[in-house]
């Protein structure tokens, strides 16, 4: 497994032997593999990868570790270092069962399982007996819950004896997620799988590529965490998002003579149109107006009957929703698509002022993520507001949002000053955030792929 300096690898080995000891002990052997995925800081492009649109993310060095061993029990035995996640077992012989409404950590784990299983159509999966350790702080928008569930599709493929290439993989694990319930777009498991080392990635869909993005030099990316957690699985904020896009992509193919069950992603109506990004946002200007939409309005513009628009449009737990804002979900996703090409542009073509022009699109999206996809909160926004001020030059929210993490550009030689700031403005005057504040302020370079590797 790759690493990055004396640091990091001597963090990484403590780990490994801290995981096989446990392992050990739960289960009186060796494990004979180990699995590892990597959480990712998406630095532009958020809550648009279920729209069909381009993102730029980076993987952290932040990771899921799995300690594995293949036998004939007949049972998937699962274990975490962490004690506050209890142990978890289920018959190779039943059929795998996924709660949504109750989103523990081995769900996700079995997320993982049943997705290799379903691929393959594996009628009796192999017996194993395993052990997970977290780096990720959880429900801080790092993606640690689709990092265990690659880390669990690749060692149940290990275990199973199948292969598969990354682009498969992450395929299958983005549509095996949404077991749990949450209606994402393929970005986290992507860039789980894909990352290398030194790069970030534009990770584009349909079909699923990553191409290297290079980052500019003499600048760093540093992730603060707001210490709200926000679970996507628990709540129907994200949900209620992917609803109003899907509602979105109807009303305007409607309106443009599109036949609305065809498209179901903004992206999708673009293309159709062979539309400019540009265009797009003035169609959302002339089609939608501020206000929110009721279902009667938006059923009656479709010509669709309540039961349809149910059934059709909404997902399980957005079934209760009355009201969806169209008109500001669909500018935040074709500004923010435009943003990210923007990003991908200007570190492709390294002008001189490449960090500031960088630091202004992280700067917009915020914005855009705060006032029209509504997804940050006062947390969030208080520490974004403290980053700039203590010398980013562009700071966002990162991740799902409600909670979680900021990512901020940062000049090189400001990083300590900038750590010390941020550190003195919001954690340390509460005694919470202080005891959190290791594992939450952090400078992040671009970290390697999902791994597979043997016990020596």
């Amino acid at each position: 497994m790759a690493t990055r300096n004396k640091k990091t690898r001597n963090a990484v080995i403590c780990r490994l032997k801290n995981l096989k000891t446990a392992f050990e002990d739960k289960y009186g052997e060796s494990p004979l593999f180990y699995t590892c995925a990597p959480g990712r800081v998406n630095l532009i492009g958020e809550h648009i990868d279920y729209c069909g649109y381009s993102v730029l993310p980076m993987a952290i060095e932040q990771n899921i570790l799995a300690a594995v061993s293949v036998n004939n029990s007949g049972m998937i035995q699962l274990a975490n270092i962490n004690p506050q996640y209890k142990d978890y077992k289920v018959s190779c012989s039943e059929d795998i069962a996924i709660n949504k409404d109750d989103p523990k950590w081995y769900y996700y784990f079995l997320c993982g399982v049943k997705g290799i299983q379903e691929k393959f159509g594996i009628p009796r999966l192999a017996g194993m007996s395993c052990v997970v350790d977290g780096s990720i702080p959880p429900s801080s928008g790092l993606s640690s819950s689709s990092a265990l569930v690659c880390c669990a599709g690749l060692l149940t493929m290990e275990a199973n004896q199948k292969s598969l290439s990354k682009v498969a993989l992450a395929e299958i694990c983005a549509k095996c997620e949404r077991y749990i319930g949450t209606e994402g777009g393929g970005m986290d498991q992507s860039i789980s799988f894909l990352a290398e080392k030194g790069t970030a990635k534009l990770i584009e869909f349909h079909p699923l590529r990553a191409t290297d993005v290079k980052l500019p030099e003499g600048a760093v990316f540093v992730i603060s965490n707001c210490c709200k957690e926000m679970n996507k699985a628990a709540s129907s904020h994200y949900n209620i998002r992917v609803v109003e896009c899907r509602i979105a992509t109807k009303m305007l193919a409607h309106h443009r003579g599109l036949d609305p069950s065809k498209v179901s992603k903004l992206s999708q109506v673009q293309t159709e149109l062979n539309a400019s990004l540009e265009e797009m946002l003035a169609m959302v200007e002339e089609v939608f107006h501020p206000e929110p939409y009721t279902r009667e309005e938006i059923c009656k513009l479709l010509s669709i009957t309540s039961e349809k628009f149910s059934t059709e449009v909404l997902s399980a737990n957005t079934q209760q929703e009355t009201h969806f804002k169209l008109y500001q979900r669909s500018k935040h996703v074709y500004g923010e698509a435009a943003r990210v090409m923007s990003f991908k542009s200007v570190c492709d073509s390294e002008p001189v002022d490449a960090i500031r022009l960088l630091g202004d699109l992280m700067n917009q999206s915020h914005v855009s993520c705060r006032d029209l996809y509504e997804c940050s909160c006062p947390e969030l926004d208080q520490l974004v507001d403290i980053c700039l001020k203590s010398g980013a030059v562009g700071s966002r929210l990162t991740g799902a949002g409600w909670g979680g993490c900021a990512v901020s550009m940062v000049p090189s030689k400001k990083v300590e000053s900038f750590l010390k700031a941020v550190r003195d403005a919001y954690y340390t005057p509460d005694p919470r955030r202080a005891a959190m504040e290791k594992q939450s302020l952090f400078v992040s370079k671009p970290a390697g792929g999902a791994a597979l590797f043997l016990e020596d």
